[in-house]
């Protein structure tokens, strides 16, 4: 009832807020509100994007069919000043009390303060479109300018303004007739240069200006931009834009609508003294390639003491050279005989700035003596400073951690082998508190823990044998080889963990990328699995009831964790030891599976390839996909050497290496994100799917909990927490809720509110579940395609702050479709501001 009321009470106050803004508050006698634009193409409405965009006045904006933007412009006062003076002077005595309580200065800074305000409302908000006749007219010549350069040449534009039933409101129809088309009936190509003529034969075919083709001004803007970049990239070091004159033949245009087109490539201009010249363009070739290693504007006048000529490139030092040659020439993509390229250059400084010794370079051409065609590349590199040190501070929260202060500070090395590698070396700690449900007395600091990670960064692969056929230098191929150790204590169990890799990276075009990881192993032992219950409180609330109702212990009484009275109850129920009913017994059965499994030490050794592929052409390309797989193989190579060396087995059969059953598993990840840029503005339309799963096998009945797949969370089903959800149909009735089987899709418009505000409404679908592991609930289990039915459903919406840099997100979730509830008892169940869940993230979720 209380949601009820709260729900009506919210509905009640939107209302009147609405009713109470006037959009035509701000709209003079003898003025128009524009509210529609009508665009009419040939007698039929037009959607055009691009022709939409051609208009000098939009409708303001609205929010969900309300311009939001608009009234919140209006309810700033035009004259705040004289409003509030006028409040002032309205009673005699007012003013003489506001004196009494407060200072000239402070009542100066009430009228500050009111400007202030009200100039935030104005800028938050958005000033009235007025329908401006200069502009409409403005934008009727520029949609017949813009089907003209689309080849109707003989399009005609008018418009006409309509007002509405509504005071003070009009929408305007822009009405196009486009005629026919005109159609390029033949092209003539005349090129000066021998050179540039042979390089536009051989690729003639890709014109985006071709015969029997519809006139469009944009393909003659794109073929400039196409030739530009292959005479550039084929020798034609100075290649200029403005050589290419294409021309249509106007007086060729005919009731036949066939046009003429002559593209005329002229040589080069260039000044020489008073005069202008006309040269030739010729393919150039390099000569000579010199890099200085060591270069800053200090020493840019000294003379180099040290140099060495490798593979026809000669490398110059101040002092004695610091680097391997092929360190520095495997990054360099300008060779010394081949022809210039400016594909080459970009290549060179992206793979400079990849080696992270050196800072952005320095890459300048000149011309060999008195040749015309002989180029002479220098490349100035400045190093990096040998050492660098960072430190960084974060306060904390988890689901065990309660508060955390964690520091770090890590420790950069560079050309650690004279090679441009990297040696980074970081330590870090926290200290954090905990509130432990065994000791009432425990203290605030309760938390510790210590962890040191060693990372080295090869530019190259490290490998027994040469990989550049098969994966050369341009995909910017790394190697990273690290370990690390961490050790929490009072922090759940009291873990130890390390860590080694040995990682692959390599990038064969600006939209695929590999990722290799030769060797991940993982090794994590609990050092205080008595202390499961404290940390896993429903597991202990489950067994403590069951101990209870079966008279195990008195009404008043719970089961003593510090004492091992709860094992001890685990132990006599699962010996038959103490009589419990059916469903006791499997009460306690799942409660001592899950104590097991999460107490149990992991040894993982795995493999895993992934890949990725974005089409994404900048920060601000919202039109893109992203599509990402993965496969991890688990505990292979461990398992022949169990077989070989005959290994101990465990009291489950399993083979144990240092004392610990490695896992062996198979796993598998797809994920795929999509964008939209709806109706040419920054509102945008997301999409994400995921299917994830892990299948134990041979060594393992399950997958470890570092491994499995959760549900919930401000990144996933923003309607349930963190592992709260799922797996299936099974109430999330533990504390962490983790599974093997993974499938789910999001789908979120995000739409601009004012200023740096933005909005959102989303939708967010899917589950967890177990399968082929030693889980027998079948609530939690996946069972083909009927187990679809238990896909959870959450909506809601969000607010963000853009900050350029950074989203800081705000999301409230809804429970829509809860699989925790009786089929045909789902939609709906928990739908109110008191069960939703509300997130705090960074960035957008996908």
């Amino acid at each position: 009832m209380k949601s009820f009321l709260a729900k009506i009470s919210l509905f009640i106050i939107i209302l009147t807020l609405i009713s109470a803004c006037n959009s035509i508050k701000r709209v003079k006698d003898g003025e128009l509100l524009l509210v529609k634009n009508n665009l009419i193409v040939n007698d039929e409405k037009s959607n055009d994007v691009d022709a939409l965009s051609q208009m000098y006045q939009k409708p303001n904006s609205r929010f969900l069919n309300y311009p939001l933007r608009l009234n919140i412009y209006n309810l700033a006062g035009e004259n705040p000043d004289s409003v509030f003076n006028a409040w002032i002077n309205r009673d005699p005595k007012r003013y003489e009390r506001l004196k009494r309580r407060y200072s000239n200065k402070q009542i100066r800074e009430m009228t500050n303060y009111k400007r202030g305000f009200n100039n935030w409302l104005k800028k938050t908000g958005e000033a009235p479109v007025i329908i401006d006749d200069r502009k409409t007219k403005k934008t009727t010549n520029r949609l017949k300018v813009y089907y003209q350069n689309k080849g109707f040449f003989n399009a005609t534009a008018n418009y006409k303004i309509t007002p509405s039933e509504k005071e003070k409101r009009a929408s305007i129809d822009y009405t196009v007739n486009t005629g026919n088309p005109y159609i390029i009936d033949s092209l003539q190509v005349t090129i000066k240069s021998r050179d540039l003529d042979s390089i536009y034969n051989l690729s003639k075919n890709k014109s985006f200006i071709k015969v029997g083709k519809q006139f469009n001004t944009g393909d003659f803007y794109n073929e400039r931009e196409r030739l530009t970049v292959l005479f550039r990239n084929s020798g034609i070091y100075n290649f200029q834009l403005n050589s290419i004159k294409p021309t249509v033949g106007l007086d060729t245009i005919n009731k036949d609508y066939d046009l003429a087109v002559a593209l005329k490539i002229n040589n080069l201009q260039v000044r020489q003294n008073d005069s202008i010249v006309e040269k030739e363009y010729k393919v150039h070739k390099i000569k000579k390639v010199n890099i200085y290693t060591d270069y800053t504007y200090e020493n840019s006048k000294k003379t180099y003491i040290d140099s060495v000529t490798y593979k026809n490139y000669t490398i110059y030092s101040n002092d004695k050279l610091r680097f391997r040659p092929k360190a520095i020439t495997d990054a360099i993509f300008i060779n010394p005989g081949e022809i210039y390229r400016d594909n080459d250059r970009t290549l060179t400084y992206k793979h400079i700035s990849n080696l992270r010794t050196f800072k952005y370079p320095n890459i300048q051409y000149q011309y060999e003596n008195d040749s015309l065609t002989d180029l002479v590349t220098n490349i100035y590199l400045t190093p990096r400073k040998k050492f660098s040190l960072g430190f960084d501070i974060d306060i904390t929260h988890s689901n065990i951690q309660d508060y955390g202060f964690s520091f770090s500070t890590s420790l950069i090395s560079r050309n650690v082998f004279r090679g441009a590698e990297t040696l980074e070396i970081s330590a870090r700690g926290t200290l954090g508190a905990s509130k432990d449900v065994a000791d009432s007395e425990d203290q605030f600091f309760n938390i510790s823990e210590i962890g040191a990670d060693i990372k080295l960064n090869f530019p190259r692969f490290f490998f027994p044998f040469n990989t550049e056929r098969i994966i050369p230098k341009y995909m910017l191929p790394t190697t990273v080889v690290s370990l690390g150790t961490s050790v929490q204590q009072n922090i759940g169990l009291d873990r130890q963990n390390f860590t080694g890799l040995i990682r692959y990276n390599w990038t064969p075009s600006k939209k695929n990328s590999f990722s290799f990881e030769l060797f991940n192993l993982q090794f994590i032992r609990n050092l205080n699995a008595s202390n499961y219950f404290n940390v896993y409180q429903s597991s202990y609330d489950r067994l403590n009831a069951v101990a209870l109702s079966s008279d195990y212990i008195d009404d008043d009484a719970s089961l003593n964790i510090a004492s091992g009275e709860t094992d001890a109850f685990i132990a006599d129920v699962v010996s038959n030891d103490y009589p419990v009913t059916d469903s006791e017994l499997s009460t306690v059965l799942s409660v001592a599976q899950r104590q097991f499994r999460l107490t149990q030490d992991n040894l993982i050794a795995s493999s895993k390839i992934n890949f990725t592929h974005n089409n994404k052409e900048s920060l601000s390309d919202n039109n893109f996909y992203q599509f990402r797989t993965e496969l991890e193989l688990a505990g292979n190579l461990l398992s022949t050497i169990a077989s070989t060396a005959n290994l101990q087995k465990n009291d489950r059969g399993k083979y144990k290496l240092f004392g610990v059953p490695y896992s062996q598993y198979v796993k598998t990840e797809f994920d795929f994100i999509k964008h939209w840029e709806l109706s040419g503005k920054r509102d945008v339309l997301a999409f994400r799917t995921f299917f994830g799963i892990a299948i134990p096998y041979g060594n393992s009945d399950n997958i470890p909990f570092a491994r499995s797949y959760f549900g919930g969370g401000s990144n996933d089903n923003r309607a349930w927490s963190a592992y709260q959800l799922g797996p299936g149909r099974s109430a999330s009735i533990l504390d962490f809720n983790e599974a093997n089987l993974k499938i789910t899709s999001n789908v979120e418009y995000r739409f601009d509110l004012f200023g740096s505000f933005k909005g959102a409404l989303f939708a967010d679908a899917g589950n967890i579940w177990n399968v082929f592991d030693d889980i027998e609930d079948e609530d939690r289990k996946f069972n083909g395609l009927e187990s679809l039915q238990d896909i959870a459903l959450g909506t809601g919406f969000g607010l963000r702050y853009d900050f350029s840099f950074f989203v800081l997100r705000f999301d409230v979730g809804f429970k829509t479709y809860d699989p925790a509830y009786e089929l045909g008892n789902r939609w709906f169940k928990d739908y109110n501001f008191g069960n939703a869940v509300y997130n705090i993230g960074i960035n957008y979720p996908f």
